[in-house]
Parts: structure tokens; sequence; C-alpha cells
């Protein structure tokens, strides 16, 4: 086993990696610091992903092809549901350490609030608090499943909190279902959270699952696992692989707890048909328990509570500061194998690797350990991607002062044809924000017309992405690119104007 070298260096010239967080059976986990960030944006520290296939005692080919591929489709994953309630991707690399082995990574939000296993086994939470991030889990992963990726971790060290501790988000998508194809089970998840269909033992051809289909409910299983955490602050460790039949003594006289305990038992049948199918319906019976809760405290009538309407049915998302719905460039890691070696490219055997936080950089020193051939093929595409030849990057330097005299030139000429027909040179006002885009402040209303005057088209849920293609005084005239949260009426319009106020407009 080796460990990447990646302490008290700056990575891609840009992350300054602080410290380790932690290490799973493939990847290290690390802190940096984001020196483009500005010192007040929630993103000046970030966490640094790092694919080490060498974590592995017997790697061979098609394990390394194996974490590659998981690795991307993480990424793939994350970009597919991008929602407030779930952590975002901010970026990728493929990187050099200074021993000179190449490697994968992924930039991540850093969200300091711990986790909600440690949250719960250090302070506790109320019914109140626990429903509260219930409700912003079940809210993230009702998007995942409508946007066909079942994430197969769900669990309460997988829920992430931000630094004020308001708001949660699911992480690690590693093992992460994208797609509905019928690839073999495999044992994924921690084995007291995780439902018998993750089992090969249970689900396979000698298995004892009458329905072995990987479905949603199999994360709602999950869930259900972990509100149980949530609530009771204690394991559901004696139920695994079993429905939950019973609560601690401690809250079982509580008014709610009959009513706790139906939902948790529906959401954990062996047979997954028999779960709630979707997480909404999860939702919706949590919800009124939350409504029992609130009797507890004012002595109102239980009869009363149970009637009480639902204040949201559907689990709304909580947003923190610094989300944004626009995905980064998509990522294409390679293993070793895919990797075609030019026998003309130089060998850049002193080229700079990582640089260390005190200015001294480290300089590629050949290694014995990375001997095999894969290893250093993986060296020379390294240093294709990073270390382009002096005559390229000279090339592309004068190539922008080309283009520019070039359209200077033209535009000279097309001016000077506008003027002698009698044609405004200027374009109207409007057409410079045919290309932006913004995102919405608030829920705000779709109008007709560039004023009040006619009735709403609809409403753009706060944080849609949207393109404004015409200005008008103080309207935008915009496309919606995309809802922050599904409509609640399927006619609701997606174009129209609305008041510059509420668009926060991208540069």
């Amino acid at each position: 086993m080796k460990e990447l070298a990646l302490n008290n260096t700056k990575l891609d010239g840009r992350y300054e990696i602080r410290h380790e967080l932690g290490r799973g059976s493939y990847a290290e986990i690390f802190v940096a610091h984001d020196m483009h960030a500005a010192p007040q944006s929630p993103h000046s520290l970030v966490v640094v992903k790092a694919l080490n296939v060498f974590l592995q005692d017997d790697l061979d080919a098609d394990l390394e092809r194996t974490l590659v591929e998981n690795f991307q489709n993480e990424a793939i994953a994350l970009d597919r549901v991008r929602h407030p309630n779930i952590i975002s991707r901010l970026g990728h690399g493929t990187a050099r350490d200074s021993r000179n082995t190449v490697f994968h990574y992924l930039i991540l939000e850093y969200l300091p609030g711990g986790d909600l296993a440690k949250t719960c086994r250090e302070k506790g939470l109320s019914l109140t608090k626990a429903l509260f991030y219930l409700e912003q889990v079940c809210a993230g992963l009702g998007y995942a499943h409508k946007m066909g990726v079942i994430h197969r971790d769900i669990k309460p060290q997988n829920l992430l909190l931000t630094a004020d501790r308001q708001t949660v988000k699911i992480a690690d998508f590693g093992v992460a279902r994208v797609s509905q194809s019928d690839s073999p089970i495999t044992r994924v998840g921690t084995n007291m959270f995780a439902p018998p269909e993750h089992s090969p033992m249970l689900s396979g051809n000698t298995g004892t699952l009458a329905f072995t289909q990987l479905t949603p409910a199999a994360d709602i299983y999950s869930l259900a696992k972990s509100a149980y955490v949530l609530i009771t602050c204690e394991s559901p460790r004696v139920f695994s692989n079993q429905p939950i039949t019973e609560l601690p003594d401690a809250i079982r006289q509580k008014p709610w707890a009959n009513d706790l305990l139906q939902v948790l038992e529906k959401a954990t049948q062996i047979d997954s048909r028999q779960r709630y199918q979707t997480v909404n319906d999860f939702w919706l019976d949590l919800a009124r328990i939350k409504n029992l809760a609130e009797a507890e405290d004012t002595g109102e009538a239980l009869t009363e509570i149970r009637e009480r309407q639902i204040p949201h049915a559907i689990p709304q998302p909580h947003v923190a500061k610094g989300y944004s719905p626009i995905a980064p460039q998509l990522p294409h890691f390679k293993t070793s194998d895919d990797i075609q070696v030019n026998s003309q490219t130089p060998a850049l055997a002193n080229a700079p690797l990582v640089v260390k936080l005190n200015g001294s950089q480290q300089t590629a020193q050949k290694s014995p350990q990375l001997s095999s051939q894969r290893i250093e093929n993986q060296k020379v595409v390294a240093e294709e991607i990073i270390y382009q030849p002096r005559r390229k990057r000279s090339f592309f330097r004068r190539f922008p002062a080309f283009v520019i005299v070039i359209g200077l030139f033209a535009g000279l000429l097309y001016a000077t044809s506008l003027f002698l027909n009698g044609r405004s040179i200027f374009p109207t006002f409007g057409s410079f924000y045919k290309k932006q885009t913004g995102i919405t402040k608030t829920d705000v209303f779709l109008r007709p017309t560039a004023g009040t005057e006619g009735d709403p088209r609809g409403v753009v849920p706060q944080n849609s992405r949207v393109r404004i293609v015409n200005s008008k005084d103080n309207w935008y005239e915009i496309d919606v690119v995309e809802f922050s949260r599904p409509k609640e009426n399927p006619s609701d319009a997606e174009h129209g104007w609305v008041n510059k106020r509420y668009i926060d407009v991208q540069e």
C-alpha cells in the first residue's frame, strides 16, 4: 500500500493542501485552500478527493479500470443530481505527486459541520431537529431518484452539515447506480443500513428474495435506518437486513412513537415492493409525525393534530450560501492501459511536479517503485497534459492577438457599411443580454409582458438558472434553463418577463 505524497504541497498551482481528512479503500481525502477564491467565499476551503489505485494490495488492470470508472461515475452522478442538499463538485484534474505517481482527483465543497452520525453521538438531536434534517435529505434524495440516480450508501456518516449546521447535504456517490442497467448486484454500503437486495447472497440465483430488482426503494430502506439513528441516537445493528420492529424503551411512551414505528417498519420491509416507492410518500408520513411532536410541546389533542393539514407534503430543500445549480466541465479519466505513449514526445524528467508551500519546487525523479511500463505510461501522459512544448505555447500566445486584429478590421468594415447605408452602428441595448445567464434570487412570477399588468404565467423557484434574451426598462425577458426544484404546477411557463431585481446576473 502506498500513500500519495501531497502533504504541504500546492496542487495545480491553485489548491494548497492543508491536511488529510480521511482515507478509504481507493481514495484519499484532503482539505485544501483554493487560492483563486475570495477570502469570504464559502468555497475558500475545498475537499480534494484523490483516486489512489495503489491503496489496493493486489492491483491488476481490471481492478484499476473498475476503480477509475467508479471515480468518473461519481462525478457524473454528482453533476446529474445538482441540488442544494447534495454535495457539489467544483472541479477535477489529473496530476502527479512528489514521487511522480499519477492520480486523478475531484474538487468537492467542504462541509465543516461534520456528519450527522457524529452530531447524534456527541450532542443528540431533538425530534424536531432530526425531522428538519430529514426533510432536506428527502428533498435531495428525491431529486436524485427523479434524475435516475440511486445512491446505494445512505447512512448518517454520509450526511454532512454546513458550518452553521443549518443545511445538510448527501455525500459519497462513489457507488451510485447512474443507469438502470441489469449489471450484477454487488455488495455496497454499510451492512446495518444496506437493504437485502444489495447482498449477492440474498438476491442472486441462490438467494431468498422474491424480488431483487434495484429500485429507489433501496435508498428509502437505508434512509429509514438512518432516521432511526437520528431520532433515537441508537444503532440499528440488531435490525441488519431486517425490518425495524420496535423502538428503544426511552421513546416507546411518546405520543408519536407508534406512528413512527409504523413508518419505519413499512420503509424497511424485506420485499422492496412493500416499502414506500417514492421519497415523497415516505416524507409525507414523517411530516405527520412532526405535527404529533408539536402536540407534545403545546398540549393540543392528538385528534386535532392528526387532522391538521401537512405544511409541506413535498420535502422542501434548504439552500446554503454559495450553492450554484451550474456544474463544471465533466471530467474524462483514463486508466493506465488506455494511455497510448507517443514515442516522439520528449521525456521531461526534470519537470516540476508540485510546489511546496514554502516556495521551493519539487522536481521529478525517477523512482524504482514506478518501474513498470504501465506506470511509466502514466508519467508521460501527465507530462503531455501539464507541460506543453515551448514552441506550441508561443503560438497560442500569439494566436489571440492575430484574431483580435482580424476582428477589429472586420468590425471596421461592417461599421462603415452600416453608416453608408444609413443604419445604426450600435445594436439595441436588449441584444447585449442574449447570451447572459442568471440565477433567481427568490421565487418569482413570470409575466407575459414587461410589467405587472398581465396575469402571471407561472412561478420560477429560487436558485433556478435562466437565460436573459431581452431587456426593457426594469424587466428581463428570460428562458428558464433549469428549475431548482420540480414545478408545483406542470402548466407553468418557461418563458416570460421578470423584474431585474430578482435576477442575479452571472458574469
